[in-house]
């Protein structure tokens, strides 16, 4: 099955956009990984108190700005008086470039707006299932549906994105990945995987002291048509081993990185 958001096949992620350079998961961040020429822009949303999807890694504001408390007990105008890159330092706090410069949280709509026919990969942070139907509206809307991928830690966000609108691809989850990695390491996977469609695990190298990618997970999981990503990498050797082993796609804080190596691999 032809899936539009993984043709061509992604290589190289961004993990909260050019995150090394710019304030994390901000418009900055985004456009200077489209710069570079990056594949997908790794980012996260939450619901906020008046429903909009915000883009925000942490539950908390504390760690990234001037605010404090929780992202989805406040109004979109409420976040969007904070400083967004309150806390950013590239020299272990010495100095902060982006503190009252205006950079701002931004909302699902505006990055996928300024960033138009870059993909996405988005994480649904907020548990209630009530970000499904917000998330679907603002990619509909912008007729984003092709290059939006949907992730979640919470099965039932994408169990119902699943539903609710075929056409948005989804990743598998932990609860999904923990059966299918176990059936492999034991041998009994069945031949095929027949899931309505293509399954796209991210996973770490590692997780639980249970090595996740290996040569065989890899093999096993391309046999039926999967696409295996790992995340987060940062270490220019272990990109190169990874890419070596098979894997498909790397997501990483430092974008330009894994370009070179993908370039130089000749893999995009």
């Amino acid at each position: 099955m032809r899936e539009p958001f993984l043709t061509p096949i992604p290589r190289v992620v961004a993990h909260r956009g050019d995150s090394i350079n710019f304030p994390e998961n901000t418009l900055e961040a985004f456009t200077s990984a489209v710069k570079m020429g990056i594949d997908v822009i790794e980012t996260d949303v939450h619901l906020t108190r008046d429903k909009q999807v915000a883009i925000w890694h942490d539950p908390t504001l504390e760690r990234n700005t001037d605010g404090s408390g929780r992202v989805e007990d406040h109004t979109l105008a409420e976040l969007k008086r904070l400083d967004a890159g309150h806390t950013f330092s590239s020299d272990g706090g010495k100095t902060f470039p982006f503190r009252k410069k205006g950079i701002r949280l931004a909302t699902l709509e505006e990055a996928l707006t300024a960033c138009p026919g870059q993909r996405f990969n988005v994480d649904l942070k907020t548990k209630d299932p009530m970000i499904v139907e917000a998330f679907e509206q603002v990619v509909t809307r912008l007729g984003a549906e092709d290059r939006v991928l949907c992730a979640s830690f919470h099965l039932k966000n994408l169990q119902l994105m699943r539903n609710r609108n075929p056409r948005i691809l989804t990743s598998v989850t932990t609860a999904e990945v923990l059966p299918l990695l176990a059936r492999q390491k034991l041998g009994i996977l069945p031949k095929r995987l027949d899931l309505g469609r293509t399954l796209v695990f991210q996973v770490p190298v590692s997780q639980w002291g249970i090595k996740v990618i290996t040569k065989g997970f890899i093999e096993a999981f391309h046999a039926r048509n999967a696409i295996v990503q790992v995340w987060t990498i940062n270490d220019e050797d272990t990109m190169r081993e990874l890419f070596s082993m098979g894997v498909d796609t790397i997501m990483t804080d430092d974008p330009a990185k894994v370009i070179r190596v993908a370039d130089e691999m000749g893999l995009r």
